[in-house]
């Protein structure tokens, strides 16, 4: 029955959405180590870093592109086609914020507080999985898609957008724990970095907030 329904849904648009999606998380995979550099002040590795970055989000840029050119106007697609649409903008938006988290730390050589960097690279790395756990999620599309969105792998796919959740609602304590941290360390900080600061962990909080979006696009997927 599965192949006669890819039959009459023609060709799937799900693989190119799962190539953007590890394209993008590979982008934000790439952060810790960005940091890692930094604060060892080897700005050649970050410059690496933040080019590899930057390329993976060209990369994904074109896919996105790619996806929205060609995307089946079928009138047989089990979900419509403006749906899959916003979920790869979704997706795109991890590698974006990467990009923009790796040019801010190259251009003006920011650093986490050796006494803070512990804490924030744990933050840094809970991000991570958050957009792992959204790769993951989106990688049972293929099986989704050809049954129809209907079926047993539903409730594989509810379950890891519940983990997804768990994880977004962590890196939240952790944001906020951040933030109080850098606060009660402001009077010894010049102004300019602790403004940079925040900016810098409201950022990678927005890294997890994006990965849990794709999880709620999902969830509108399994809905209709």
């Amino acid at each position: 029955m599965g192949s006669f329904i890819s039959d009459m849904l023609g060709r799937s648009p799900v693989e190119p959405l799962q190539q953007h999606i590890k394209t993008a998380y590979q982008a934000a995979t790439l952060l810790p180590a960005l940091f890692k550099a930094a604060n060892l002040n080897d700005w050649v590795k970050v410059d690496e870093i933040s080019e590899h970055i930057k390329q993976l989000e060209n990369e994904a840029d074109v896919m996105k592109n790619d996806i929205r050119s060609n995307l089946p106007k079928s009138l047989f697609m089990p979900v419509p086609r403006q749906d899959l649409l916003e979920l790869v903008l979704v997706q795109d938006k991890v590698a974006n914020l990467s990009k923009q988290i790796s040019s801010m730390v190259k251009v003006r050589k920011l650093q986490v507080p050796a006494n803070l960097f512990d804490q924030f690279i744990e933050f840094v790395e809970r991000c991570v999985d958050a957009a792992k756990k959204a790769k993951q999620s989106v990688n049972e599309l293929d099986e989704l898609y050809t049954t129809g969105f209907r079926g047993a792998e539903v409730k594989v796919v509810e379950k890891l957008i519940a983990k997804l959740e768990k994880i977004e609602t962590e890196t939240d304590g952790m944001q906020n724990s951040l933030q109080a941290a850098v606060f009660s360390m402001e009077n010894n900080l010049p102004p300019v970095e602790v403004m940079f600061l925040y900016k810098l962990i409201d950022m990678m909080g927005e890294v997890a907030d994006q990965a849990e979006r794709i999880g709620r696009r999902l969830e509108l997927l399994l809905a209709k």
